[in-house]
C-alpha cells in the first residue's frame, strides 16, 4: 500500500512541482530586463549568426513557452512573449533553442538518436497501455509484456532527451558568455532559468521510468504465481 501510494505520488506531485517551479521562475525572470536590451529574437539571430548558422530561420509560435527548434524545416520558433521580450528569460529560452540548432548542424549524436526514436516512441506511447489494460482485463500476461516492450521505447526517449536538454543548456550559456550578450549577474539568472525548465525533462523521465517498473514487476509477479 505504502509502495503504491509513493507511486502515485511520483507520478502527480513531481510532475506538477516541475510545472509549478518553472512558471514561478519563468514569471520571475520575465521581469528582469537584460542589460543590452535586445529581444529573443535578436539573441536567437546573433548566436545563429556567429555560428555561421545563416540559413536556420527564427519565427514568432503561438502559445506561452512553446518555442522550440524545428530540424526539419531548420526554423527556431519563440513564443510570442519571447520573441519580442528583452527579459532574461526570453534571453536564455532563446539562446536554449538555437542550442538545438547548433546540436543540430554539428550533428550531435543524442539529438541524432532522439529524431530515430521519435516515430517509434510515439507509437510505443500509444500501444503500451492498450496492450497492457488488455492484458489486465483478459489476464493474459503475454499482452502485458508486448505493452511493457513498447513501453520501454517511450521511457528510452525520455531518457535520451536528458543529456539533449543539458547539452542544449550548456551550450546555451556558453553561447551567451562568449557573444557578450549575458555579463556577470546576468549568468545566474540565466542558470536559473535554465536549471527550471531542465527540471520538467527530469520529472518525465522519473514518471516514465516509474511506470515502466511498475508494469514490468506485475509481469514478473504474474509469472512467478
Amino acid at each position: 500500500m505504502l509502495g503504491y501510494i509513493v507511486y502515485l505520488a511520483l507520478l502527480i506531485l513531481v510532475p506538477m512541482l516541475a510545472q509549478s517551479k518553472v512558471k514561478k521562475t519563468y514569471k520571475k525572470y520575465a521581469q528582469v530586463m537584460n542589460s543590452n536590451m535586445i529581444t529573443g529574437a535578436q539573441v536567437a539571430r546573433k548566436i545563429l549568426d556567429n555560428n555561421g548558422l545563416y540559413h536556420v530561420s527564427i519565427e514568432e509560435t503561438k502559445g506561452k513557452l512553446s518555442d522550440h527548434y524545428d530540424p526539419r524545416k531548420k526554423i527556431v520558433r519563440l513564443s510570442s512573449d519571447n520573441y519580442h521580450g528583452y527579459s532574461a528569460a526570453a534571453t536564455a529560452i532563446a539562446a536554449h533553442e538555437v542550442g538545438h540548432a547548433i546540436q543540430d548542424a554539428e550533428s550531435y549524436a543524442f539529438l541524432r538518436f532522439r529524431h530515430t526514436l521519435v516515430p517509434v516512441a510515439g507509437l510505443a506511447d500509444k500501444m503500451s497501455f492498450i496492450f497492457i489494460i488488455a492484458g489486465i482485463l483478459l489476464s493474459a500476461m503475454n499482452l502485458v509484456l508486448i505493452g511493457v516492450v513498447f513501453m520501454s521505447f517511450a521511457v528510452l526517449f525520455q531518457l535520451v532527451t536528458l543529456p539533449v536538454e543539458f547539452n542544449a543548456s550548456n551550450r546555451a550559456m556558453s553561447q551567451l558568455v562568449s557573444s557578450g550578450i549575458i555579463r556577470n549577474n546576468e549568468e545566474r539568472q540565466t542558470k536559473k532559468v535554465l536549471n527550471a525548465a531542465a527540471l520538467t525533462y527530469v520529472a518525465a523521465a522519473l514518471v516514465a521510468v516509474a511506470e515502466l517498473i511498475r508494469f514490468a514487476s506485475m509481469f514478473l509477479l504474474a509469472n512467478n504465481e
